[in-house]
């Protein structure tokens, strides 16, 4: 059973981007905080992002912007002395199709500019990451999708795909993570 942990959600701050495909982390620790009955986020400076803490359980939503996560991740990590291991990373993979979601552990950043920050601030890649796919049948190239919204006939998956990943994040605060693929409908 893993103890004290930091769930970190990958977005960029402010109302531009809060709807946008790169928030999908954003929106799972949204959701976590939610249906965990975690207290409001509080803007705390000394790790430039905004923390809900419930019990042992971090959530985290750094205030960065993407290609700066790692700042706040490790911020957190460091003052709070966790590990790695101790450190879940929820982002949006365009590789992957909305309703795909990987869980998995020690792979690069994948061109993924947030997790690569985080890699880089821990000096590591020993994380827990949760990837949650933002591809639609349409798109064509990564780099294009990731500030678009979430189309009217998407947001009912979007919802899915959001109580999934969260599903993934309880699962590891009450027992442990297991590399998976899942798909949702």
């Amino acid at each position: 059973m893993m103890k004290l942990m930091i769930v970190a959600g990958l977005g960029n701050p402010g109302k531009k981007y809060e709807e946008t495909r790169h928030n999908v982390g954003f929106m799972v620790v949204d959701k976590i905080k939610e249906r965990g009955v975690f207290p409001e986020f509080k803007t705390d400076k000394k790790f430039n992002g905004l923390v809900s803490k419930k019990g042992d359980v971090f959530l985290l939503k750094p205030q960065t912007y993407m290609n700066r996560s790692g700042d706040a991740v490790s911020g957190l990590a460091s003052y709070y002395n966790k590990e790695a291991e101790e450190i879940i990373i929820i982002h949006d993979d365009a590789d992957f199709p909305l309703g795909k979601l990987k869980v998995d552990k020690e792979r690069s950043s994948g061109g993924h500019r947030g997790v690569k920050s985080v890699i880089k601030s821990l000096s590591t890649k020993d994380f827990w990451r949760i990837r949650v796919g933002i591809r639609n049948r349409t798109d064509k190239k990564a780099g294009e999708i990731a500030l678009k919204t979430f189309g009217k006939d998407e947001k009912e998956l979007l919802e899915k795909v959001i109580d999934a990943a969260a599903e993934e994040a309880f699962l590891a605060i009450d027992s442990e993570l297991e590399k998976k693929t899942i798909t949702v409908k």
